[in-house]
């Protein structure tokens, strides 16, 4: 597995939906990327749905809290990772972005996205290419697409491995 400072990170700002948190680090596990959740959150991450969501995988996540956008900011400045900022607002397509390893990939929350500090403090900002009039995919459908690219470009997936499943298990 990846070091902490040179593994793909998942940043989940002020999260709202306990499902959608859950979703995305269950998919953080199983893909070997480490998660960032910055509070506050709308809900308390032992929330019984957010525990549902994520099932038993959330003990196989390294899972960094940071208190606030400040205090990430300080963690990835102390760093030097660099922050790719999902957003409907990106003048980049995840496609067309060279992604590095150590790369801090950020979504916002469901109802608002970001603040404008967080849009400046961004290294790059990513959309995924929709139909015109459509406005954005729910938050852990597009962490998923853009994690694949990220881990596809780098190599990630080698390090993931290959891991026998049982009868009736997912994908």
């Amino acid at each position: 597995m990846p070091s902490v400072d040179t593994a793909l990170c998942l940043a989940l700002f002020q999260p709202e939906i306990p499902q959608n948190a859950g979703t995305m680090l269950r998919l953080c596990a199983c893909l070997g990327v480490e998660a960032a959740i910055i509070g506050p959150a709308a809900f308390p991450t032992s929330d019984r749905h957010f525990r549902r969501a994520g099932l038993d995988y959330l003990d196989h996540v390294r899972i960094l809290r940071h208190e606030s956008w400040r205090a990430f900011e300080d963690w990835r400045a102390t760093r030097r990772r660099r922050l790719a900022l999902l957003t409907t607002r990106g003048a980049t397509s995840y496609l067309d972005f060279a992604f590095r390893p150590d790369d801090v990939i950020m979504v916002g929350r469901e109802s608002a996205g970001v603040p404008e500090e967080a849009h400046q403090a961004a290294d790059a900002s990513l959309c995924i290419p929709m139909r015109p009039g459509l406005r954005s995919l729910n938050v852990a459908v597009a962490a998923a697409m853009v994690l694949g690219e990220a881990l596809r470009q780098t190599g990630g997936f080698a390090q993931t491995g290959q891991q026998e499943r049982g009868e009736g298990e997912g994908l």
